[in-house]
């Protein structure tokens, strides 16, 4: 009998969260065949099977919490396929022992064949651990009479223990509570609300977002660019652009630039704090914060100063995609210089982006909108305008220096020709 084990992940990566099994017991994997997805602070990756065989049993549970090292399956190496095989030997044991002290009249073979079939086809329909089905057996409980607790309908071995007791029997229920939600509950003023449990990864970012405003000197400053410009440059050239290098020129490509040049002139703001000493990062690796339906990651761009519009837009389209997917490795979030992120896609006017520890600077993007300018010559004209949110590490940058960065961020973005001539 060989042991799955939980392995190293990443250097920063100690524990994660059983978040969904490939396979099912019964099933024969061979070696390297991905058998479960599991969720970290970061990322979710599948963990492979160093073994060929049939998985005989499942140690932990979807949802449950586990550590490097930590044994979640085990594999027969010369097992048979057929998940139901272990469920069936262990039937007539049981049947077996009840069968000596009953001395009443029993029932044709006929029915009682027919109604083990018809709770075999409960039983299949019903969603529950293999944990719960073992203990369902064991008390000689029929699963499809169990109301379970957790709202995606799946039936644990607490769920078991409760409708032995008597208190979770569907039969028993009154058609008016399965009405209300599962999971739904009454509050002190007798409102329903719903409780659902925070996934790893939202519980992390939930964290570090306290922790940065309680360890770091967090300021913001603002200011406006005039994406005019920009915005003429990309219609110009976005058919010849996308010609030559098969890849639409958008506007991250111009801000990714813009910062880069900006941070080789303000170098404080390209570092971080490591104890008493400032590392000041020789390269620009530029994070670009990418929304998902499991939170907020930032890919990063790597060596975006070498790279020229074109790549930019490759990895930034590369990353993005690849975070829809659930597809990022952990080297794709690692070692971000600074970071980007565009509120602006969701309608965001002005906001006050918070730090992406241990960076000390955050540059936040919000939407385009046109508003009446007064030009030099006193003249008004319609502009497309967008707000600027630079927030900051007071205690590496002072106030002087953050202004300034992002007034440079302001030059370069109104007047992009010299940034398409550098990348």
């Amino acid at each position: 009998m060989k042991e799955i084990k939980i392995p190293e992940l990443a250097e920063s990566i100690t524990e994660g969260t059983i978040a969904e099994w490939l396979v099912k017991k019964g099933d024969k994997i061979e070696k390297g065949d991905p058998v479960v997805e599991l969720e970290t602070d970061k990322v979710n990756v599948e963990v492979n099977s160093d073994f060929a065989g049939v998985l005989v049993e499942i140690v932990s549970e979807e949802g449950d919490d586990v550590e490097v090292g930590d044994i979640i399956a085990k594999v027969d190496e010369n097992g048979e396929a057929g998940g139901d095989s272990s469920e069936q030997e262990e039937a007539p044991k049981e049947e077996k022992k009840e069968e000596a002290p009953k001395e009443e009249p029993k029932e044709s073979p006929k029915k009682e064949e027919k109604k083990e079939e018809q709770s075999e086809d409960n039983k299949q329909d019903v969603i529950a651990s293999p944990a719960a089905r073992k203990r369902a057996r064991e008390l000689n409980i029929d699963l499809s009479s169990i109301s379970p607790r957790d709202p995606l309908g799946r039936i644990r071995p607490e769920d078991v223990d409760a409708a032995a007791n008597g208190s979770n029997n569907k039969k028993e229920e009154k058609p008016a509570k399965k009405e209300q939600p599962k999971s739904a509950e009454k509050t002190e003023f007798d409102k329903p609300v719903e409780r659902i449990k925070m996934s790893r990864r939202r519980q992390t970012i939930a964290k570090r977002l306290v922790e940065v405003q309680h360890e770091s000197a967090m300021l913001t400053t603002f200011n406006e660019v005039d994406m005019t410009a920009v915005m003429k440059l990309r219609s110009e050239r976005k058919e010849n652009f996308v010609k030559k290098h098969d890849v639409k020129l958008g506007f991250m490509s111009f801000f990714t630039k813009a910062v880069v040049g900006a941070l080789k002139e303000f170098p404080l703001i390209n570092s971080e704090i490591q104890g008493n000493e400032l590392v000041l990062k020789k390269f620009y690796d530029i994070g670009i914060a990418v929304s998902t339906e499991e939170g907020l990651v930032v890919p990063v761009v790597r060596d975006a100063d070498r790279l020229d519009f074109a790549g930019v837009e490759r990895e930034i389209g590369g990353l993005g995609k690849k975070a829809q997917n659930k597809e990022l490795q952990m080297n794709d979030l690692q070692g971000g210089t600074f970071t980007i992120t565009n509120g602006g896609t969701f309608g965001s006017m002005m906001s006050t982006p918070i730090l992406n520890a241990p960076q000390v600077g955050i540059l936040g993007m919000h939407n385009i909108i046109k508003r009446a300018m007064v030009m030099p010559d006193d003249s008004i004209e319609v502009r497309p305008m967008m707000y600027l949110a630079l927030s900051y590490d007071h205690r590496v940058v002072d106030g002087k220096e953050a202004v300034q960065f992002l007034v440079r961020i302001k030059q370069l973005l109104e007047d992009p020709y010299d940034l398409l001539l550098e990348g």
